[in-house]
């Protein structure tokens, strides 16, 4: 997922930068990518899935599959 998609998604980059709880929403508006570290934050406060904010690192099980 583009980080611009996980701001519209989760309500605006300052949104995301607060629950996040990083000073400044221009450092999200930053990132190329969902930065890896940030990915269980943001899945536990947003409900977007780690393996969709980035799936080039986080894959799907046989057992996640079979609960979608």
């Amino acid at each position: 997922m583009e980080p611009k998609e996980l701001f519209k998604r989760a309500g605006g980059c300052a949104a995301v930068a607060t629950k996040l709880g990083l000073r400044a929403h221009s450092t999200v508006l930053g990132w190329k990518r969902i930065p890896p570290h940030h990915c269980p934050t943001i899945e536990r406060i947003f409900g977007i899935p780690r393996e969709e904010l980035r799936p080039d690192l986080f894959k799907r099980t046989p057992a996640q599959e079979a609960t979608r």
